[in-house]
């Protein structure tokens, strides 16, 4: 294996820490891009790999993603991830969750852990047992923090209504089509919202069964979920994993918009390039999918309520037009006009 600054997604990090817990099972990467704003914040996910490189790959670019979300959304917090490698089949038990707890403290506060894929609250509260650098812990009605699915879901609906207005020039979600891939937590938050709202719905996800529920509940279409990606529609939303905007999938694009709460859904930098050249509304993920970073920040730092969280994750729209108008001025895709406001807000531009 390279060694890791070898990797092609390594990118100045300032740390990345590789963990091994024999007595409990764990092996775990932390990885540490950026704290010129604050400790670097981001979630943990717990995923089966098939090769242990890819999951170093993962924690490479997502903390890379976290210092350039965490930026935009203008928080005192720099860049990072856990991801804990899953053995197939294999269940969280207490003692791994205690040993990945033990890993962050180790860290003294230059990584504050939150949920992400795989993981849950509970879990959350049982690693808080062993750092106190964590958040996304349950809290009183009313108050920042806990689950942070609903609040990205509220800023990816926000920010699609934007992209709608952006690429079709209405402020509604009545009547637009909108191909959503990945109905969990996420995905599933905003269906609803925009089903709500009149929008006329088709739905994917890995897991049929979730998918063929929730289609049903809300009275929308059924696709598969790797057909979802070349549905006619006014809207495609990725919600599940990355890198699923590549030079093949991107020519098969039948959609004017591409908004969703997806992290890293360009394959490649060049890949920005190509949905701007077919003249796609492109809404980069990390500045769409902002709102539940927004909550477990907020939490961690003791600052503001759920109120103060929801009107955060309000100002998501404008930095999004911000952005699309600077592309239109400077003839730039979105996701490199992005990138550079995160790099200089970083101290990297």
């Amino acid at each position: 294996m390279s060694a890791v600054w070898d990797f092609a997604d390594f990118d100045d990090h300032e740390h990345v820490h590789m963990f091994r817990d024999r007595a409990s099972g764990l092996t775990a990467v932390i990885a540490v891009h950026s704290t010129h704003l604050g400790p670097g914040a981001g979630g943990v996910r717990y995923w089966h790999y098939p090769q242990r490189a890819a999951a170093i790959t993962d924690a490479l670019r997502l903390s890379r993603g976290m210092s350039y979300k965490n930026a935009m959304a203008g928080l005192p917090m720099g860049g990072g991830k856990g991801v804990i490698l899953a053995d197939e089949g294999a269940a969280k038990t207490p003692d791994l969750l205690a040993a990945f707890g033990r890993a962050v403290e180790s860290l003294g506060g230059a990584y504050v852990t939150a949920e992400d894929v795989g993981m849950s609250d509970a879990d959350m509260v049982a690693i808080s047992q062993h750092t106190k650098h964590v958040s996304g812990l349950p809290v009183a009605s009313g108050e920042a923090g806990g689950d942070p699915g609903p609040l990205t879901a509220l800023g990816v609906y926000l920010g699609i209504k934007a992209a709608i207005l952006q690429g079709l020039g209405t402020d509604s979600a009545k009547g637009v089509r909108v191909a959503i891939q990945g109905v969990g937590s996420v995905g599933g938050g905003v269906a609803r919202r925009l089903a709500a709202e009149g929008a006329k719905l088709t739905l994917a996800d890995v897991n049929l069964a979730r998918a063929k529920d929730l289609a049903e509940e809300l009275g929308a279409d059924l696709a598969d979920s790797a057909a979802i990606m070349e549905v006619e529609a006014d809207v495609l939303s990725p919600n599940a994993l990355g890198a699923i905007l590549t030079e093949r999938s991107i020519e098969k694009l039948r959609v004017p918009i591409v908004a969703g709460g997806a992290n890293n859904q360009l394959a490649t930098a060049a890949d920005g390039q190509r949905i701007h050249d077919r003249g796609i509304v492109y809404a980069p993920d990390y500045v769409i999918n902002a709102g539940g970073i927004i909550n477990v920040a907020l939490e961690y730092l003791g600052q503001g309520s759920r109120e103060e969280v929801e009107s955060r994750i309000h100002l998501i729209p404008g930095r999004l037009a911000e952005i699309w108008a600077e592309s239109k001025a400077s003839g730039a895709p979105a996701s490199a006009v992005a990138d550079r406001m995160a790099q200089k807000l970083i101290g990297r531009g």
